[in-house]
């Protein structure tokens, strides 16, 4: 990318001349972008296996396939959605009519992340895309193959337009002291801390998509072997490395010895087919990541795994954990299983709501009241009952944070919102209004004033 500062100028006039403002240039956009996207598949599944070895099945399912999803709904929705939406004037504005009426905010700046680099990348991209926004969008360095991959299928499109911004820290630096209409960020707590405090100077709205410790409760009277079959799969997906993993496992003690059998003959099954751990099984991205969480394997409450090879942990359970062990104190973020024994729901209600608001809960268990309880007493951005992960897979329901875990959502029609500003609109007919209002003011209309208002004097 040229100079920041160059681009965004030219990002401007562009933007000013209206060219995204139509339905029709919209949907050019995100068919040239769906096209791009085949075009160099190949090319994207290269780069996930340099990166951290994920394999063709989960880049489709986990990154790729999300992505096209969204441009299909865009593609659906977008057109009654930029139409407006009627609204009543009210009763003050008789007679009157009023719209609602998307407008695109700008320009905006997308930072990603590296766990699901091309995901969280493209879904904010496809939203600001469909809204008739400018975008610059800037990849994780972590991901170097894969970031590089996406400026070559965001290449179709010309830098005043959409713009991808390669680099390190200082890249970002440099971008968050731009001026902005909207921030969109996707990454750690401390970085969301920075990149509110640089959008504020600007007064630009942001969105944080940050993360945090999700908890996922096993009740007694739960499908238990459902329950572990998916929450083996939602904590190892990804190596770990996903914010909406089951972060600590809460089991109740009346079946906590045997999730614990069943959890590990399960880790088995989908990660040994051969008795050795699968090829397919990805990588941490850094060396440095790989120090942090091996750090965290207390080799004392080993239920199984615990092994590192270079970037590569196996699928690993602890046992016996208790608040204050060091894997309590940070989000995880890599195959480690804490588990936790527990009796009276009570407890981990408190537990969890003493501290940040994370961004998934999970609860795993069939009584009508006790899941009513978890859903009205505890906070969380999100919650599935009985499953894990899959409420981010779809974009019929908004995707976001809340408090620490972040501000703000996003995925399908909330996309829409998210990256649009809703102008109300008033019309009115130059001739046809009552003159109540105006001066001078008289007892009748105090009168009719504090009738309707229901005041009494």
């Amino acid at each position: 990318m040229e100079n920041v500062i160059e681009v965004l100028e030219k990002q401007r006039n562009f933007f000013f001349n209206g060219e995204t403002l139509s339905l029709d240039f919209r949907l050019e956009q995100l068919n040239k972008l769906e096209h791009s996207i085949f075009a160099n598949m190949d090319t994207l599944l290269r780069a996930f296996n340099d990166d951290f070895n994920k394999q063709e099945f989960d880049v489709f399912t986990t990154e790729v396939g999300m992505v096209l999803e969204e441009i299909k709904f865009m593609k659906k929705h977008l057109g009654k959605f930029i139409r407006g939406k009627k609204a009543r004037g009210g009763i003050a504005n008789f007679p009157s009519k009023a719209l609602l009426k998307p407008q695109p905010l700008g320009q905006v700046l997308i930072i990603a992340p590296w766990n699901y680099p091309f995901q969280l990348a493209m879904i904010p991209l496809v939203g600001a895309i469909a809204c008739g926004n400018t975008v610059i969008l800037k990849p994780s360095a972590n991901s170097e193959n894969v970031a590089k991959c996406i400026k070559k299928i965001l290449s179709v499109f010309d830098e005043d337009y959409i713009a991808v911004a390669l680099g390190n820290r200082e890249q970002n630096q440099t971008l968050l002291e731009q001026k902005f209409d909207l921030i969109f960020f996707t990454g750690s707590k401390p970085v969301g801390r920075i990149v509110q405090q640089k959008a504020g100077v600007h007064l630009c709205p942001v969105v944080l998509e940050l993360g945090g410790k999700s908890p996922c409760i096993i009740d007694e009277d739960c499908d238990l072997k459902a329950t572990v079959r998916r929450v083996v799969w939602g904590k190892y997906l990804n190596a770990g490395q996903t914010c909406v993993a089951p972060d600590y496992i809460f089991v109740h003690t009346k079946i906590y010895e045997d999730f614990l059998a069943m959890a590990t003959q399960q880790i088995k099954d989908f990660y040994y087919p051969e008795d050795k751990l699968t090829k397919d099984f990805p990588y941490i991205i850094t060396d440095s990541q790989t120090e942090r969480i091996k750090k965290l394997i207390d080799k004392t409450k080993l239920v199984c795994g615990g092994k590192v090879k270079k970037r590569l942990i196996e699928p690993t359970i602890l046992r016996d954990v208790t608040y204050n062990d060091a894997i309590m104190q940070e989000e995880i973020f890599g195959p480690i299983m804490p588990v936790i024994k527990y009796e009276n729901l009570d407890n981990v209600f408190e537990y969890i709501n003493s501290h940040d608001k994370p961004l998934a809960l999970y609860y795993f268990g069939r009584t009508r009241e006790t899941i009513r309880r978890v859903i009205k007493e505890t906070y969380s951005g999100g919650v599935c009952i009985n499953e894990t992960i899959m409420h981010v897979g779809t974009n019929t329901i908004p995707f976001g944070g809340v408090g620490e875990s972040g501000m703000g959502s996003y995925h399908g029609m909330q996309s829409l919102y998210t990256f649009s500003h809703i102008k109300p609109i008033l019309f009115k007919r130059p001739r046809c209004e009552t003159k109540f209002k105006y001066p001078p003011l008289t007892r009748f209309k105090k009168f009719i004033t504090y009738k309707i208002l229901g005041i009494k004097r």
